[in-house]
């Protein structure tokens, strides 16, 4: 790891600077010191100072305190996570409202909640788009008709319910942190949930099966097809 080899770096130039061996050197609640010596530690900034400073460098020894590791984990890691929507459709317009979202996420330990919980949420409202509104829409002239947001729907602070949102925590074998990937837990788990459920609410009406995005005009045109209110 790059710390560890920053950690011996900076034994080096302390046993230069106490005048030891690195062998002698310690490293003990960020100090460096020799055995037995603890009166004579140094600090990180002491060693940062000399490190770039570098007038009392040991032969050999390149200035600063920097390293690089690169680590190749031996499997990949395998997040899940359970997505579940509750839809309102209104047969008149066509349009989708989404009553009650629920998410329970799984991405190994998390570094920071406040990042894991943010990254799923994007990625539910990134997925409320491509269910229900977001599409290139091209004339007869292959001209496109939505290449600006003026034209091109996105999600906006009304399109998106507030969510309820839990998370378990199973550690990856495959990365010392028992770490997953979260940035696309959301998408990957919400489009499909929004699309079944809007499939699952007009099911009584004998539709099967819709392509994405459920616009209110497509929605729409499906109720008509299979007669409208009846």
């Amino acid at each position: 790891m790059s710390i560890e080899k920053i950690i011996e770096k900076a034994k080096s130039l302390a046993a230069a600077l106490l005048l030891s061996t690195p062998k002698e050197i310690e490293f003990k609640d960020g100090k460096f010191f020799v055995t037995g010596e603890t009166q004579n530690a140094l600090g990180w900034g002491q060693i940062a100072s000399e490190a770039y400073v570098a007038k009392n460098l040991p032969p050999g020894l390149e200035p600063g305190l920097e390293a690089s590791s690169f680590f190749e984990p031996p499997n990949c890691t395998f997040p899940f996570g359970t997505h579940i929507v509750a839809v309102e459709v209104d047969r008149d317009t066509g349009q989708v409202k989404i009553l009650k979202y629920i998410a329970v996420d799984d991405c190994g330990k998390q570094v920071n909640p406040l990042l894991v919980e943010g990254q799923v949420q994007g990625g539910i409202a990134q997925s409320i788009g491509a269910a229900l509104m977001e599409q290139t829409v091209y004339d007869e002239n292959g001209q496109l008709l939505t290449g600006e947001f003026m034209d091109y729907a996105i999600p906006r602070a009304t399109d998106i319910p507030d969510y309820v949102l839990g998370s378990t925590e199973t550690p990856s074998p495959s990365n010392p942190l028992g770490v997953k990937g979260v940035g696309e837990a959301g998408t990957i788990g919400a489009t499909p949930a929004i699309a079944n459920a809007v499939v699952d609410a007009l099911s009584p009406l004998g539709i099967r099966h819709l392509d994405l995005p459920f616009t209110p005009e497509r929605v729409w045109r499906a109720i008509q097809d299979k007669g409208g209110r009846s």
